[in-house]
């Protein structure tokens, strides 16, 4: 195992940062915590198996004695898990609204179906008197 906090705690560190937030992507991307659409659960998984897998590689198998340090790569999990809670946050706003049931045709009091309006109306009769117009005069 590569870690060792006494020899090198940068390196040690930065692997330890990459595990957690690998962890963390797949546990949001795995489960829907905040109401993410799949795209964005997908993105999370992607992203936190390659975070994982890199954590692995320099924890496990990584032999050489030089390596470079990405710190600019832990924007895209913030930026990620910030969509997460944003997401939570603006689903936890929406209130709940129960759909009523649909009317069944059986129903002695359910009121009668409307019509679309793509369909053509009936025309309807006038209703009352009507007063007499007057002759055309030219």
């Amino acid at each position: 195992m590569n870690l060792d906090f006494d020899v090198d705690p940068l390196f040690s560190w930065y692997v330890v940062l990459l595990a957690i937030s690998g962890i963390a992507l797949l546990v949001i991307g795995a489960v829907n915590l905040g109401g993410l659409k799949i795209g964005w659960r997908i993105l999370n998984v992607l992203v936190g198996l390659g975070f994982t897998g890199y954590a692995y590689y320099l924890a496990f198998v990584f032999e050489s004695g030089k390596y470079t340090l990405f710190f600019k790569a832990f924007i895209l999990p913030v930026a990620l898990i910030a969509n997460a809670v944003k997401a939570l946050l603006t689903r936890s706003e929406t209130p709940a609204v129960p759909s009523a049931p649909a009317p069944s045709p059986y129903q002695p009091n359910a009121p009668y179906p409307q019509a679309s309006p793509y369909q053509p109306q009936a025309a309807q009769a006038p209703q009352g008197p009507q007063a007499p117009q007057a002759p055309y005069q030219g």
